[in-house]
């Protein structure tokens, strides 16, 4: 299978047909090899428009809802990003395109190991990546400029909101366990947060101290 022409014809058909704009994260998504982050098997799979499973009952999201969490995170290059739900890698790899510095937190030790292993196979040395319940974000390295979390709350943690700098932006799916809304919150210089709703998405739920419990 030729991977480059199946990624042109993904940013074509999944990304610009469907509005993504923003030229920093179109050309990220044009240069990663996404096949990379899934299972050989499933390489021919990998430009597909949907998820796809990664093991450990979790997924890698579809390549259009990648494009439009990094959109809605309005990086310039100069930001420091966390990631919550390091997952295949491959959200961490295109943020580390998008940003200064991307930290990246990873509740399941297999699949942040396999992460590690990929993202470091492609040079991408500003990605630190820790493996700890999510839900609590990363305080120790906060505040951030941006914080994207790959899996479905019930509702938004508290710490993600805390941890944010003045002008921050958040951008997480929250709703049931079958069904959430994706929303980006910004957070104002006097503590107050803009709320913004950008429709119906479908994610793995959030398992921590401040989200879903384990079942």
């Amino acid at each position: 299978m030729n991977f480059d022409i199946a990624r042109k014809r993904m940013v074509d058909s999944q990304l610009l047909a469907r509005g993504i704009k923003d030229q920093r994260v179109i050309d990220a998504m044009s240069t990663l090899p996404r096949h990379l982050f899934v299972e050989e098997a499933m390489a021919a799979q990998a430009y597909s428009d949907s998820p796809l499973p990664i093991g450990e009952k979790q997924t890698i999201s579809q390549p259009y809802m990648v494009a439009l969490m990094s959109e809605l995170l309005a990086l310039k290059g100069v930001e420091k990003v966390l990631e919550v739900g390091t997952g295949s890698g491959y959200q961490a790899a295109v943020l580390a395109k998008l940003a200064d510095r991307v930290y990246t937190v990873e509740r399941i030790r297999p699949l942040a190991l396999r992460a590690r292993k990929v993202l470091d196979s492609l040079g991408l040395l500003n990605i630190n990546l820790k493996i700890t319940d999510g839900t609590s974000g990363w305080e120790e390295e906060s505040p951030f400029d941006a914080i994207i979390v790959t899996a479905g709350a019930p509702s938004v943690p508290p710490a993600y909101v805390e941890q944010l700098k003045p002008g921050g932006r958040l951008v997480i799916p929250v709703g049931g366990e079958a069904q959430q809304t994706l929303i980006r919150i910004t957070r104002n210089a006097d503590g107050t947060v803009i709320r913004e709703e950008w429709g119906g998405c479908r994610f793995v739920k959030l398992i921590g101290a401040h989200s879903w419990r384990e079942s």
